[in-house]
């Protein structure tokens, strides 16, 4: 299998052999569930459907609740296809875990972004800001010419200025597996990964 989907738990730290601190990411890492398989005769191309994380069948609608139902497993929060070896044997209804990962392994991981709102271009694009003399006393933190003088007397696609930070889909590659507890489904990654607490993950092995 190429990888699962988790919840993002928050951040800690661990200590190796030698006493080194390490920082982490905790991630409750399935178990996911085959909800389809797809494959190359039928669909055109070799993947199977993982579902993750779940919730009552009230709260599910009924297109789903069959496509579930059909796979044999209970009524699933997320779902998303991840790509698999041409010939892997599996079917609907497995159970994926954690211990697909091993210490020491590098992984990739997807999410979203934390959002942070309307932002100003200090904050979303690190720009230094105005001068503090010459009587600027309302210049501190603005972004200063944003466009040129009779020609082309418009504003140019792409220009950084204030607006909405955050809130954006990031792929992080080449993070370590510090330590997988296969018991308690969590996957310790090292170092920071994106999203929020309890938003949902996409963990790749490479």
């Amino acid at each position: 299998m190429s990888g699962l989907l988790g919840k993002k738990i928050g951040m800690t730290r661990i200590f190796d052999k030698d006493g080194n601190m390490i920082p982490v990411t905790v991630i409750e890492a399935g178990p996911c569930y085959v909800t389809q398989v797809k494959t190359a005769e039928k669909d055109g191309y070799e993947a199977v459907q993982l579902g993750f994380d779940e919730k009552k069948e009230k709260n599910t609608n009924r297109p789903v609740l069959g496509h579930l139902k059909k796979a044999g497993v209970a009524p699933l929060r997320f779902m998303k296809e991840f790509p698999v070896a041409p010939g892997a044997e599996m079917k609907a209804g497995d159970a994926v875990k954690v211990d697909i990962f091993t210490e020491g392994e590098i992984v990739k991981v997807k999410g979203v972004s934390k959002g942070r709102g309307f932002a100003g271009v200090m904050k979303r694009h690190n720009f230094g800001g105005g001068q503090t003399s010459h009587g600027q006393s309302d210049r501190l933190r603005a972004p200063g010419s944003i466009g040129q003088s009779s020609w082309p007397s418009k504003v140019l696609k792409g220009t950084r200025m204030a607006g909405r930070l955050g809130g954006d889909t990031k792929s992080i590659a080449g993070i370590a597996v510090v330590k997988v507890d296969a018991e308690n489904n969590l996957l310790f990654l090292k170092g920071s990964v994106p999203g929020s607490r309890n938003s949902l993950l996409e963990i790749y092995k490479r």
